[in-house]
């Protein structure tokens, strides 16, 4: 039982953090049509940018000026995407693939062999409760992703950026008619998805995670399968998907002594397993319409 209870905080602490990078994929495709293949050279540029800064600026600084920075870099690529979306439907996707092969080849040179640390102010502390152990950046990660997720949500639903951002979503060439400046909805929105990748990055990297290193920017690609699973460019289905994936690597990881004949790294590949079954059976999603199939 002690088991089962500690996978399943584990599992909705990774979901939560897994959601805010699932709503910046979500976001990126509701504004753009694009997948963003670069999101996580993004979140690994937040993570950088916040273990470079906590000593001279102090943690929540480095994390205002992280995601700031974080969001400009989304900008630029939105800009840069904004000019070539005209040229055909996959060419802003493929694009997106080459930023994210410049962008990680210069912050893995920068970083080389180095761990960096946020120094967040959770540090290694753990907490006990109901009979588990648990890292206290675990809980700050599900209070903060909580937060972050039920503001997104509100802003989504009940104001007129969420609105006119459905409504592009829907039919770009209606919503532009009817007064939707879909260039800025798409700068906004891009920027949107950069500051949660930063804000994720921190408690990525955060213990018991030993810090970043070059390869952080790889945990985006767990979080991709999330955005899938649910439904891309659905912002509900976001949010299952995280949960689900974060809750199938996190039970991978728990049981890895009783899953031990699939091999030694199955907590990596369940979220891609968890994301094929699903799709083998509802290819559109979990809450995905069908329409969400195409890029």
């Amino acid at each position: 039982m002690t088991t089962f209870t500690q996978t399943l905080f584990n599992g909705l602490a990774l979901g939560s953090v897994y959601a805010l990078i699932a709503l910046g994929f979500t976001l990126a495709y509701k504004a753009s049509g694009a997948i963003n293949f670069a999101h996580g050279s993004l979140l690994l540029l937040g993570g950088y940018l916040v273990a470079i800064w906590h000593e001279p600026l102090g943690f929540y600084l480095a994390l205002a000026a992280a995601a700031a920075g974080t969001g400009a870099a989304a900008m630029l690529e939105a800009l840069l995407l904004r000019k070539v979306r005209r040229t055909g439907s996959t060419v802003p996707t493929i694009l997106t693939i080459g930023v994210d092969i410049l962008l990680l080849t210069e912050l893995a040179r920068r970083i080389g062999g180095d761990v960096l640390t946020a120094g967040d102010p959770w540090g290694s502390r753990i907490r006990e409760f109901a009979g588990i152990t648990v890292a206290e950046a675990r809980i700050y990660s599900l209070l903060v992703s909580v937060l972050l997720v039920a503001v997104f949500l509100a802003a989504f639903h009940r104001t007129r950026w969420g609105l006119a951002m459905r409504a592009t979503a829907i039919d770009r060439e209606a919503a532009e008619l009817m007064g939707v400046r879909s260039d800025r909805l798409w700068m906004s929105a891009w920027a949107l998805a950069g500051v949660l990748a930063a804000v994720a990055a921190v408690f990525l990297i955060a213990f018991p995670a030993p810090g970043l290193d070059r390869n952080t920017g790889h945990i985006a690609l767990a979080a991709f399968p999330a955005a899938v699973l649910g439904g891309l460019g659905s912002v509900g289905g976001a949010l299952l998907g995280s949960l689900v994936i974060g809750m199938a690597e996190a039970a991978a990881a728990g049981y890895q002594q009783q899953l031990s004949s699939f091999g030694s790294g199955i907590a990596d590949i369940a979220p891609f397993v968890v994301m094929v079954l699903v799709l083998i059976a509802r290819p559109q999603g979990l809450l995905g319409s069908k329409e969400s199939n195409r890029v």
